[in-house]
């Protein structure tokens, strides 16, 4: 008797302990057991495991003894291949209908949507879901993934590369488009001697060796494979055949000429995005690399093959370059028949890109510059287009593309010169050329007039004895000390003084008019012109340093330039702009009335005599056939006044002043350290050159 009422007391703890399993973990563990008896949900949780890529909890959904995969390793070998080749992505279901049938299995009706790397896919699709005391467990067929899909068809995609957008100067030259480099490649079936081959190729690209075996041992490459190690310029014909071939191709032509003399070594060529003006434009221009981070570009058709723009106009316009390559998803037999198309987008090549650039400016500023550290923008004054935007010295953008080895991205980063510094998006000390505004902006709030004599100071002079030992100096003595001569004589003095006139509320209030600490409205970030380090002008000396281009003004070239304009434009500042949409050009204004046209006209006639009277700064850049205006500049970059071994930056801005003028242009050009070399002087000699190839003879 007792045997019996302890079999049957362990029946009913059994049956308790198993209620309890079920029960515990809670809702969690509730919320599972409800779907397991509700077929349509349990299609709504294997589909959001597709979603998510987590095959194995796929698996473990399905009747293993009814489902035609044999294994868990072939299941979610079929699925990550297909879901992922396809690119996967935004996966849904509606449309959901549930039928039950007799043998206790249920068929769900469904509809699903999805994005692939080819765009919407929509199809219908049912599911057979079996059933046990457990719940319902889905009966997997190939043709869950597509309906048309059975266990012995493949999925393919195929794509078609879009050709990326060029990017055109104002004229239709090339500054970034498709060209021809060469591929240095290694055919391991034709070596001789394998070890001094690869140490020979890894000495002439300067890249390890190790990097060469790793690129031999992979599992595609055999004996007659090429095998690709590094791109490098592809020597032209037309450039050897030249009167003075440049020494640079002869010596890279003597070096691939050695190269192909090793048994086992060929040259291939291979398409590659290419920077036609090089040094000359790379800081604007900048260049592409390949898409690393996809994850973080997902959904913007990149693919393991994708370039994308890094800097300059290639990041700042990539939308619009990189164009939508085409791509086909289809249905294939075990012998590769097409059985079915599943989606098709097509080819969609990026936009060419029209810009105002001058691409034969752009190279002869470079030229002129190229050894030393400054920078240089040129723009029709008139419209505003940018006819240049050059950096010195600068770098062969080509060579991120085709790839670089350790000691040339060495020498890049620890160049004392920092030729990667982009110096035309940065600010700097004016100096002089600064005494135009500040001119302007006195006559425009009334502190002075034109003809208003300051007086005679001599050489140096101080407000009063509460400036200590600080003194303004100047460099001539001239009389009358009124505003056309104290521009052609660039006279510190007169302008210390007109900045004390000014005062320094109506001086910040008057440079924040025209742009001072507000971002430029141009397509590249430039950064924005202060008159302080610490968002005013704080004493009377700095005040008195601010009005000849001293104290803590720092102004961006382009901005500059846009200031500049109002002297041209009846004292209306025009905007700068870069992109020519569909080669057309415009003007547009960016600050009306920044100056009267009386204060203009003021202010030129003594902009006039600095580059045309003899006694002016910039009478260096005189011409007899155009007649040209500007102002000189030399900033002295000291830690006390009585610092000798501080530096100087070396300004000439100059412009064209007739409307009718066949190639009107306005100029800057700053150098950062010309105090050994002739001051401004050197600047005005460069930016001679470029006018007089610029302009020609009129």
């Amino acid at each position: 008797m007792r045997k019996k009422k302890r079999k049957k007391h362990t029946k009913i703890i059994t049956k308790i302990v198993l209620f309890s399993g079920i029960l515990i973990g809670g809702e969690i563990g509730i919320v599972t057991i409800m779907n397991c008896n509700v077929p349509e949900k349990r299609l709504m949780e294997y589909m959001k495991y597709i979603e998510k890529g987590e095959y194995e909890q796929m698996y473990a959904m399905l009747d293993q003894k009814k489902s035609s995969m044999n294994s868990k390793e072939e299941f979610i070998e079929r699925n990550s291949k297909i879901y992922e080749g396809i690119e996967m992505s935004d996966l849904s279901i509606t449309d959901i209908t549930v039928k039950r049938q007799e043998n206790g299995n249920a068929a769900v009706s469904y509809t699903t949507n999805m994005q692939t790397a080819a765009g919407n896919v929509e199809f219908t699709n049912d599911a057979v879901f079996s059933h046990d005391w457990t719940g319902y467990h889905l009966i997997w067929q190939d043709q869950l993934i597509f309906p048309e899909l059975s266990a012995t068809d493949k999925v393919q995609v195929t794509s078609e590369e879009a050709k990326r957008g060029d990017i055109l100067d104002r004229n239709g030259r090339q500054l970034a488009g498709e060209g021809t480099a060469s591929s240095v490649g290694i055919v391991p079936g034709r070596m001789e001697n394998r070890e001094d081959t690869i140490k020979k190729l890894a000495e002439y690209l300067g890249i390890g060796a190790d990097e060469i075996e790793d690129k031999l041992k992979a599992g595609w490459v055999k004996a007659d494979s090429f095998v690709p190690v590094a791109t490098i310029p592809k020597i032209q014909e037309v450039d050897l055949l030249t009167v003075n071939p440049d020494k640079t191709v002869l010596e890279e032509k003597e070096k691939q000429d050695t190269l192909l003399k090793i048994p086992g070594i060929m040259l291939s060529d291979v398409k590659v995005r290419t920077y036609y003006l090089k040094e000359a434009a790379s800081h604007l221009v900048g260049y592409v690399q390949a898409a690393e981070d996809l994850q973080e570009h997902k959904g913007e058709g990149y693919r393991t093959n994708s370039v994308i723009g890094k800097t300059g106009l290639e990041t700042l316009y990539e939308k619009e370059l990189k164009g939508t390559d085409g791509c086909e998803i289809c249905i294939v037999d075990a012998n590769g028949n097409k059985k079915s198309v599943i989606a098709y987008e097509p080819r969609k090549d990026g936009e060419d890109i029209h810009t105002t650039i001058d691409g034969d400016l752009q190279s002869t500023l470079y030229e002129q510059f190229k050894e030393d550290r400054g920078c240089s923008v040129a723009l029709n004054p008139y419209t505003g287009e940018v006819l240049a935007l050059v950096s010195t010295p600068s770098y062969d953008n080509n060579d991120f593309v085709r790839g670089m080895d350790n000691s040339q991205w060495s020498a890049l980063n620890e160049n004392e010169d920092r030729p990667l510094y982009n110096r035309f998006r940065q600010t700097w000390c004016p100096g002089s050329t600064f005494k135009p505004v500040i001119a302007a902006i006195g006559l425009k709030v009334g502190a002075f007039t034109a003809n208003d004599d300051f007086g005679n100071e001599g050489l140096a002079w101080q407000k009063d004895s509460s400036w200590g030992d600080y003194t303004v100096t100047t460099l001539h003595d001239y009389e009358p000390v009124i505003l056309k001569n104290a521009l052609i004589y660039s006279d510190n003095i007169y302008f210390a003084k007109a900045a004390l006139k000014i005062g320094a509320d109506q001086l910040m209030q008057s440079l924040n008019q025209i742009g001072f600490n507000q971002e430029l409205p141009f397509d590249i970030k430039m950064s924005e012109s202060k008159y302080s380090n610490m968002d005013k002008i704080e004493t009377e000396i700095q005040l008195a340093d601010s009005g000849y281009g001293q104290g803590q003004i720092l102004v961006n070239p382009l901005h500059f330039a846009s200031i500049y304009t109002a002297f041209l434009n009846d004292g209306n500042m025009i905007k700068p702009y870069l992109h020519a949409d569909g080669g057309s050009t415009f003007s547009e204004i960016w600050i009306k009335d920044a100056f009267s046209p009386q204060i203009v006209s003021e202010v030129m006639e003594g902009l006039e005599g600095v580059v045309n009277n003899p006694e002016g700064t910039g009478y260096g850049a005189c011409r007899e056939d155009i007649r040209l205006a500007g102002k000189t500049g030399t900033a002295e970059l000291k830690a006390t006044k009585e610092d000798t071994s501080g530096t100087e930056i070396g300004w000439f801005t100059v412009f064209t002043t007739d409307r009718d003028t066949k190639n009107p242009i306005l100029l800057i050009s700053m150098v950062e350290n010309v105090k050994d070399i002739g001051g401004s002087g050197y600047v005005v000699e460069k930016d001679k050159a470029i006018l007089d190839e610029y302009l020609g003879n009129e």
